[in-house]
């Protein structure tokens, strides 16, 4: 099983911060606002359901937890787990409370081992009380907070996150490599190279999750100057953005750092994209065709594909015959897009804009109403108008979302759940 590299974000560039930790190699995220404890969960909230829209890697909420309703919040808001520091040494029963309410694997506790009198029994009443995993915060002593992290870890029995204010490449291996905790948290806020600590964990024989190729370079079919054909897809929309060409070197460069790597054939040399736009190029996946002689690259593209500002090299029309171009799995996106448009930018005559006028109290009388028009048609033995009804209910439904701010992410990665169950 592999070793998790958790990277910290704060209120200070959540945004900004997630989308770069989700593509650059993190396997999840702590974010943690210091301030909610003082000021209340509802900016926290708001951030943590933007941030797991964007991101494909868990989320770990931080901070501001007080009772067991903040832990509801945050985890409808998006989070994976909650991870809560004061309120158990307070008041020990909302562990167990959240445990029951919501399974352990979801609740974190943290024990500032600089502070804590007794980590051990603390961390043995914790597990007691439903705890599923433990935060152990770092202090100076590396010596003695390795030793202290595998005592908790071997005596008590229960997964442990340790953590390091360093990112220190050889500090994180060495945590990593001599206890046995699950993963660690970098709890600096400096961008770190991920990919680089990962490295650096792998020559430690640390189990980390890195990029592997199935096959090797050498058994491409390459042209006579060594190189393949590498054409660049975006991973979430399928777009096409670019064409380049990779030799051997390049593609254990983009292995090795997640990031594309190509040879230049012109100037005969290796390039990283974005390394002088700041475009960069992050990899999802890598495939191969079936003659193995040209790879796919899905990636996060940052910014523009192209040098010319485009987002995409492909945007000058050679010829085309019309066609009916629309995915089927674009057209509720597009619908709920311009229906959110429409609130953000209201238009005269938009029936969309006589709705948010009106309020929930409408659109949920006009949902209600057409629900029971598609229990009618349904009923018909001809089903023709069924698709008219069908299309009026989810639009109401989606003027539901836009006003209570939910969005498609939100019921997709519910499914999602649901299909692991």
């Amino acid at each position: 099983m592999y070793k998790k590299i958790i990277t910290c974000v704060t209120m200070e560039n959540p945004l900004e911060d997630s989308l770069f930790y989700n593509d650059a190699g993190a396997d999840a995220i702590a974010f943690f606002d210091s301030t909610a404890t003082r000021e209340g969960l509802e900016d926290n909230v708001a951030v943590i359901k933007e941030i797991t829209a964007m991101i494909d890697i868990p989320l770990i909420a931080c901070g501001g937890v007080r009772k067991l309703e903040d832990v509801k919040k945050l985890l409808y808001a998006g989070a994976s787990k909650v991870c809560m520091k004061s309120a158990p040494l307070n008041d020990i029963s909302i562990v167990r409370e959240s445990s029951d309410r919501f399974g352990s694997e979801r609740i974190v506790v943290t024990i500032d081992l600089s502070t804590c009198q007794d980590p051990v029994s603390y961390a043995k009443l914790l597990k007691e009380n439903g705890a599923g995993e433990l935060l152990l915060l770092h202090y100076d002593n590396i010596d003695e907070y390795i030793d202290l992290v595998k005592k908790i870890r071997n005596e008590v029995g229960i997964s442990v996150i340790a953590s390091s204010y360093s990112t220190e490449e050889e500090k994180i291996a060495r945590i990593m490599s001599e206890t046995s905790a699950e993963a660690i948290s970098l709890y600096n806020l400096a961008r770190h190279d991920v990919m680089s600590i990962k490295q650096s964990c792998r020559k430690e024989n640390v189990p980390v999750n890195l990029f592997e190729s199935a096959i090797s370079f050498a058994d491409f079919k390459k042209d006579d100057k060594g190189l393949v054909p590498c054409i660049v897809q975006d991973y979430k929309n399928g777009q096409v953005l670019m064409m380049a060409y990779m030799n051997e070197e390049s593609f254990n460069k983009t292995i090795e750092t997640g990031r594309m790597t190509y040879y230049s054939r012109s100037r005969q040399e290796l390039w990283i994209k974005g390394d002088t736009s700041g475009h960069y190029q992050f990899v999802k996946a890598l495939d191969i065709d079936c003659d193995k002689d040209t790879i796919l690259a899905k990636v996060s593209q940052i910014g523009a594909a192209c040098h010319t500002g485009n987002r995409s090299c492909f945007f000058t029309p050679l010829v085309k015959k019309e066609y009916n171009d629309k995915n089927p799995l674009t057209v509720f996106k597009d619908v709920y897009d311009t229906i959110a448009d429409r609130r953000k930018n209201p238009k005269a005559g938009s029936y969309s804009n006589y709705l948010f006028d009106k309020g929930i109290d409408k659109m949920l009388s006009k949902f209600g109403d057409q629900a029971t028009e598609v229990i009618i048609k349904a009923k018909n033995p001809d089903p023709e108008d069924l698709k008219f009804e069908i299309s009026d209910l989810m639009y109401f439904l989606m003027t539901i979302m836009v006003e209570k701010n939910m969005t498609w992410d939100d019921v997709t990665k519910e499914l999602a759940e649901r299909e692991k169950q």
